[in-house]
């Protein structure tokens, strides 16, 4: 498993460090590295007891024993583009052929730490890879876009479904931020918006992603419990009106 001892979450909270490091997201909000910063000096606690529930399940209980690294056919494009029209696979490559994505981004993003443990159980370890290198599916099944708007989103629906105090503190900072330049973006509404969706959906940190790539996206949607994200959409509407591209992104430099 390459990197997973760069994967290490710290159980005592590190308020210094999550603050120096979000303000570096709020000067440039592709610094995708310093949200791994912020969660590992929030989020540990969090993420001992999600394994915990993980393990509980079936799909944990599988992915663990056979141990699934879920990047493997994120990567192998081939597999993906022999999948159906409108499966959630094609419909993945799709996504991160447009973006011009690989599932190794998020993995090179999130090789930030500076003193790797060797003592970590290796199903932690593990559990920590498939909630990061499935983020983008998550992207597609939500339906929250790569702009600014829909990651803040998408972290809306990741803290209600993993209730990461590392998350909610982005989320929270990030939304004042925005608020405080476009209030009458409805930014505050959409970033609702997506934890209350994370609320009412599955689980997803227990998906059996391996088996739904290749249903079709809106079975799968629906499987899921997923609702259509129609305040985000009128907001990302509003910032695009507004010129506001440091919130919603420049699709020329995307």
């Amino acid at each position: 498993m390459a990197d997973i001892q760069k994967m290490e979450f710290k159980e005592r909270a590190q308020p210094i460090i999550a603050w120096r490091a979000m303000k570096e997201l709020l000067k440039d909000k592709e610094r995708t590295d310093q949200v791994f910063i912020i969660l590992r000096a929030l989020g540990g606690g969090e993420i001992k007891k999600n394994l915990a529930r993980f393990r509980a399940t079936e799909t944990g209980q599988k992915v663990l024993s056979e141990e699934r690294e879920i990047i493997d056919i994120l990567n192998d494009r081939d597999t993906l583009a022999q999948m159906p029209e409108g499966s959630l696979g094609r419909e993945y490559l799709n996504f991160v052929i447009s973006e011009n994505l690989t599932a190794d981004g998020l993995v090179a993003a999130s090789d930030v730490s500076e003193n790797p443990r060797e003592d970590i159980p290796e199903d932690f370890l593990r559990f920590q890879l498939r909630l990061r290198d499935s983020h983008d599916l998550w992207h597609v099944t939500t339906d929250y876009e790569r702009d600014g708007l829909g990651e803040l989103c998408l972290l809306a629906f990741t803290c209600a479904q993993t209730r990461n105090k590392g998350l909610a503190f982005i989320v929270a900072i990030a939304t004042l931020s925005d608020m405080r330049r476009y209030p009458k973006s409805k930014v505050v509404r959409a970033v609702r918006e997506g934890y209350r969706h994370g609320k009412r959906a599955e689980w997803l940190v227990a998906a059996d992603w391996e088996a739904l790539l290749h249903k079709p996206l809106a079975q799968v949607r629906e499987e899921l419990g997923f609702r259509s994200p129609n305040q985000y959409r009128w907001s990302l509407d509003f910032l695009k009106e507004v010129g506001a591209m440091e919130i919603v992104g420049d699709p020329a430099t995307a």
